[in-house]
């Protein structure tokens, strides 16, 4: 789990480590934390399956450590972007394709609704009936075509939505031979406590 920041710091990156460390020991995985991006080398990150982006922001990795997560990523591993994992690494144009989508803005802290997509699998996990939250809604750009989308946001149940009909906030994609999930919700504190978001990150996390 991987929360290093030189833009915005996430208060709620102190409440999202525990939790989320507790949710995979719970489910029988071992998981670790750091800030510091010298773990991203090729010994290191050898030892795991999965990273997890945590509020991620600015630039975070120098050519090196990029490379040997780019290795990490061909190897066949995973990727977890929770939230600004989006605001994240915008002059490498690799990592914005493993995310799926830059972040563009975003309105104030609001509640809206998400909108299951049916053309897609749930990956294991249903969503409650109507879902809406309360989170920091992000507009996004340069967003891959090639994403499956899970949830999109109904840009009708808030204000501030600048990606239209087809407002993107859950997905996974296979991407250059490992495979990624990205969350735009966990921003607030109280999302690490929300049953819902929990399972699904989990279900992402498989």
């Amino acid at each position: 789990i991987f929360s290093k920041t030189t833009g915005y710091r996430h208060a709620s990156i102190e409440v999202a480590k525990p939790a989320i460390i507790k949710l995979l020991n719970d489910k029988g995985l071992a998981a670790d934390t750091t800030e510091d991006a010298s773990g991203f080398n090729d010994q290191n990150l050898a030892k795991y399956q999965a990273v997890i982006f945590l509020n991620t922001t600015g630039d975070v990795l120098n050519e090196t450590q990029q490379q040997s997560f780019t290795k990490f990523i061909r190897a066949g591993k995973g990727f977890v972007g929770i939230h600004a994992a989006a605001d994240t690494e915008y002059d490498w144009p690799w990592y914005g394709g493993l995310v799926g989508a830059y972040f563009k803005s975003h309105p104030d802290q609001q509640s809206a609704r998400l909108v299951a997509n049916p053309a897609t699998p749930n990956l294991g996990f249903t969503a409650p009936a109507k879902w809406s939250r309360k989170d920091e809604w992000y507009n996004y750009k340069s967003i891959s075509p090639d994403i499956q989308v899970l949830f999109y946001l109904d840009e009708k149940s808030y204000r501030g939505g600048e990606n239209g009909k087809q407002h993107p906030i859950v997905w996974y994609h296979a991407y250059d031979g490992g495979r990624a999930f990205y969350t735009g919700m966990g921003h607030t504190n109280e999302s690490y406590s929300d049953s819902p978001f929990m399972n699904l990150l989990w279900a992402g996390i498989q």
